[in-house]
């Protein structure tokens, strides 16, 4: 601990900065991975980070009102931290969403073969709309797969209504669902 503490101050408010980012990323996959069923994955990242938490945490505390610059970027650290995992997160793209289209009839039986050609599981109901038949299509994707799901949903008809879920695992179906 002295090592760290003896480093040239903007070497120190470096380490600290970079230390924490990291360790606030690793915090909003670990939430994440934890909300989408994933405990034991969540708690090993919840481990690692409350370590490093703990160093880092001593690190900026030791000499504090000699030194409140560590605090200053130690906060801005841990905003910093927070728009980091989130996009850490975004690429990891954890977990299952339901896409729910509701397109013309007309077009919902085509929609409905093409997606299945495409190794989508899709569920298929008719609906009314305000001025026409309507067929609302349900499917549940990885959320890896929700923007190329969406593109050929849009690829059929410009105008479809859609709106993504996320959801938790689900159990039976077609394709990526537990058993």
């Amino acid at each position: 601990m002295s090592y760290i503490l003896s480093l040239n101050p903007f070497v120190l408010y470096t380490l600290i900065f970079v230390i924490k980012i990291i360790e606030v990323g690793m915090a909003t996959v670990r939430i994440v991975l934890i909300t989408k069923g994933e405990k034991l994955k969540g708690s090993i990242i919840g481990f690692v980070e409350v370590l490093i938490w703990v160093m880092l945490t001593a690190t900026v505390l030791v000499d504090v009102t000699d030194d409140p610059m560590k605090v200053v970027v130690y906060a801005l650290a841990f905003a910093f931290g927070n728009y980091f995992g989130s996009i850490v997160e975004s690429k990891l793209a954890i977990g299952t969403v339901k896409i729910e289209a509701i397109v013309n009839k007309l077009h919902g039986k085509r929609v409905s073969i093409a997606l299945r050609e495409m190794g989508y599981g899709v569920t298929a109901s008719d609906a009314y709309g305000k001025d026409n038949r309507k067929e609302i299509i349900y499917m549940h994707v990885p959320r890896k797969q929700m923007a190329k799901a969406i593109s050929h949903l849009r690829a059929f008809q410009e105008d479809v209504m859609i709106t993504v879920n996320d959801i938790r695992p689900v159990y039976g179906g077609h394709g990526i669902l537990r058993k």
